[in-house]
């Protein structure tokens, strides 16, 4: 499958025919590899399909301007563009589809993803990067719609930085920044307020992002009357269109069935977008959807006759084959004769894709059927086992589930039996889940020789009369020191330049560094997240910053969709290092709190949650991970910038670990563990418990994800026989995740004397004022009674109850 690539002044009339044949045959491929997979998901073999087709002619287009180094961020139509850049196979649609977990039959996602979703490979099996400039490179698709716009724009940044920002090593990540970022929506999906929000930062940041909109007038089932003012998305983004006095957008239009209308507006895109880093729309109207949606329905209920009428007749295939005949490039017959033996080449490819995923089951389940076979024997209740055999071998395409579950429920007839047989089942069983588990859910986090895990901490150092200074001065210092030595290091958010963020963290780095490197943004967390995401994919190490912790809400679907999938879903094929940093904890009112934990870490596994007491803590975090491959959440203390800590004298190099608590102050009587603020009033309050005779151990988790991978605390907990929980999210939320990973993973519950406590703020969000946070958050006095009271419910005669 090859596309236009020379001038067309350079092309003979016969290379003419053969590239516009080749390209007919490329869509005529994606055309029919859309027709089987909907009868595959039909008839059981694949769980459910949504695919390309009536996109086809618009893609080939695309494709002849796609050139190495650029990046696609699209959705789950675009199989023609991949198809044309000869990054998917035939047999690889198919192993997709059916979910094959083999990254070689399924580069995409290696059966994690449903079929239509796209990426190529951005790292090699040791997690290095790859020349992406001598590749064509998609971003790993999501199914949330307009969820590939945020990172679109990244993407499209990174082009922008790495043309203007000197001393940047650019040898796999681009030539001279004129990469171009392709992104691809539907028309109803513009109705996300994603789509607006990236669309307007780019405006703004002016760089090289195509957008085509395909247009085929319904979202779903709903048509477009219900989705879009005036039924064009072009039309009312009419107000981005650029003039000569002001920046804005190319908005171009064209009809996604006319083959060199396409072409020209391509080419006319590209242009502009890749020199002149201008932004650029194409709305592509009057395509169709010829199987509906998805597999989960039928047009036919919801289009009308006329429309379906329409639809066939301007479908973009039809009309491209009457093109072709029109200008005598070939005949009637000749495209037959072409479209038959794709049938063929489609089916052939579906067999193969579907014999290479069924190949490696059916050989687990003969191995798994003579291990059972051989327990019944020796079994007396062999009658039972034998039908669970029976139906096994009857399951003709069985998956891994039938295999296992078959085996797991034998060992319920061997309970209280003793056989050879019986034990080499048991240690099958333990080694088929450790040789399959892997497959469905390796590559949460790195596993490189870049993993957080294998970061060592360097302790900061301090001369003898160092100096107390405001703590805001060691993270400006700190990062001082990374964009110094980290040319490829930027920092961007809401008052992050010019002022040097609202905590003068960042005060006077703007103008050392630069307005590209340390810089300003609109009040648009989405798309700050997304900027992050898409210039991490491209070898750039930025720190996106959200003001306050309270508007990561703004960015959690970005963050949990995308960034924490992102290892994940491509088998650790694609990675984003991307830094958050934000500030929270302890402030006062509803919209200020910043302590809602225990939602964010159970809505974003894949991203490290880091949790600093202290501004020396937070920077040693940023080091740390600056030399990891890994993206990460750090909470700064919002009432921590203006405190006093000692600088240290080994600026830049010292490094806090992940994952490893720290013991902050010793004792016998019970373990207090908490993080962050709190963690300072917990200080305080465990003088004053002294006072009365408890020693408590204040135990700083440091890092929330991952937590405590060492199993310090259960340690302390065996030492102390008790153990309180104490944060500022609401109850169930943060604490009883400590909580669980104390009892449960760490088995602390083997040492208890007493009930394990935890203490929270209460249901609601925290009032207003200093008295609101009294009454809403964990105060040092409910600290201390708390405490006390666990002490005198083990022993009354020495803590008598104080109220």
């Amino acid at each position: 499958m090859t596309t236009m690539t020379k001038a067309t002044s350079d092309m003979t009339f016969q290379d003419f025919k053969d590239e516009i044949l080749d390209d007919f045959k490329t869509a005529m491929t994606s055309r029919e590899c859309s027709l089987l997979g909907r009868r595959e998901v039909l008839t059981g073999k694949a769980k459910f399909g949504i695919f390309g087709d009536g996109k086809e002619i618009p893609q080939l287009a695309w494709a002849k301007v796609f050139k190495n180094g650029d990046f696609r961020s699209g959705y789950y139509r675009d199989q023609t563009l991949m198809m044309s850049i000869g990054e998917l196979s035939i047999q690889q649609f198919f192993a997709g589809l059916y979910g094959h977990t083999s990254i070689d039959a399924d580069p995409m996602s290696a059966g994690r993803q449903m079929g239509g979703h796209f990426g190529t490979h951005s790292l090699d099996e040791n997690g290095d990067w790859k020349n992406l400039i001598e590749q064509k490179n998609s971003s790993a698709d999501i199914s949330p719609t307009a969820g590939q716009m945020p990172r679109l724009l990244g993407l499209a940044q990174a082009s922008k930085i790495y043309r203007n920002v000197e001393g940047i090593d650019t040898t796999k990540f681009s030539v001279k920044g004129n990469e171009i970022a392709w992104g691809t929506i539907g028309n109803a999906s513009t109705s996300e307020g994603l789509f607006f929000e990236t669309i307007n930062a780019a405006g703004v940041l002016q760089v090289p992002m195509v957008i085509s909109v395909w247009d085929d007038d319904y979202g779903i089932s709903v048509h477009a009357k219900h989705q879009t003012t005036k039924e064009n998305i072009s039309e009312i983004l009419k107000g981005f269109q650029r003039d000569k006095d002001n920046k804005g957008y190319e908005i171009l239009k064209v009809k996604g069935w006319d083959y060199t209308a396409l072409i020209e507006t391509y080419q006319k895109a590209e242009r502009i977008a890749r020199e002149e880093h201008v932004p650029v729309i194409i709305h592509v109207t009057e395509l169709t959807q010829p199987q509906g949606h998805s597999t989960s329905g039928s047009h036919e209920r919801y289009k009308s006759k006329e429309r379906l009428d329409w639809e066939k007749e301007y479908d973009c295939l039809s009309q491209m084959k009457l093109w072709i005949i029109d200008n005598n490039i070939a005949t009637e017959e000749e495209l037959d004769n072409i479209h038959k033996n794709i049938k063929k080449d489609v089916s052939n490819g579906k067999k193969a894709a579907w014999d290479a995923f069924l190949k490696p089951i059916l050989e687990e389940k003969a191995e798994a059927i003579e291990l059972i076979t051989s327990v019944a024997q020796k079994s007396s209740n062999r009658v039972f086992i034998t039908k669970v055999i029976d139906d096994l071998k009857n399951i003709q395409e069985p998956g891994r589930k039938d295999v296992l579950s078959a085996c797991r429920k034998i060992l319920r007839y061997l309970v209280g039996e003793d056989s050879t047989e019986k034990t080499a089942l048991q240690n099958w069983i333990k080694s088929y889940f450790n040789e399959v588990q892997p497959k469905y859910s390796s590559h949460l986090y790195s596993e490189s020789k870049w993993s957080t895990l294998h970061a060592k901490e360097v302790k900061p150092t301090y001369d003898d009369n160092a100096e107390l200074v405001d703590a805001r001065l060691i993270i400006r210092d700190n990062f001082d020191s990374i964009f110094g030595n980290y040319p490829d290091a930027l920092i961007f958010g809401e008052d992050s330049g010019n002022i040097g963020d609202v905590n003068q963290g960042l005060e006077g780095l703007q103008e050392k560094y630069g307005e590209l490197r340390v810089a300003d943004v609109g009040i648009r967390e989405a798309t700050i997240l997304g900027q992050g995401i898409g210039m991490a994919m491209r070898g750039l190490r930025p720190i996106a910053e959200i003001q306050y912790l309270d508007y990561i809400l703004y960015a959690l679907q970005i963050m949990s969709d995308d960034l924490a999938t992102l290892q994940y879903r491509t088998q650790g094929k694609q990675k984003a290092p991307l830094i958050i940093r934000t500030r929270g904890h302890r402030l006062e009112g509803i919209w200020h709190s910043g302590s809602q934990l225990g939602g964010i870490i159970n809505l974003i596994r894949g991203i490290h949650v880091l949790v600093p007491r202290n501004m020396t803590k937070a920077a040693g975090f940023y080091n740390t991970l600056l030399d990891c491959d890994e993206p990460a959440l750090i909470i700064e203390c919002l009432n921590g910038y203006r405190l006093k800590e000692k600088m240290p004298n080994n600026i830049g190099k010292f490094k806090t670990p992940l994952g490893v608590i720290e013991t902050v102050k010793e004792g016998s009587d019970i373990t207090l563990v908490s993080y962050g603020s709190t963690l300072r009033i917990i200080e305080q309050t465990a003088k004053e418990l002294l006072e009365v005779g408890i020693d408590a151990e204040v135990i700083d988790v440091q890092s929330l994800l991952p937590f405590d991978l060492n199993h310090d605390i259960v340690k302390s907990v065996s030492k102390t026989n008790r153990l309180m929980v104490i944060d500022e999210d609401v109850p169930g939320g943060a604490s009883a995740y400590i909580l669980n990973e104390i009892l449960n993973t760490q088995n602390g519950y083997q040492h208890l004397d007493s009930q394990p406590k935890t203490l929270t703020a209460k249901p609601h969000r925290p009032a207003y004022g200093t008295d609101g946070d009294y009454f809403s958050k964990p105060s040092s006095e409910d600290i201390f009674e708390a405490v006390y009271e666990v002490m005198h419910e083990a022993s009354p005669s020495d803590f008598p109850r104080l109220r």
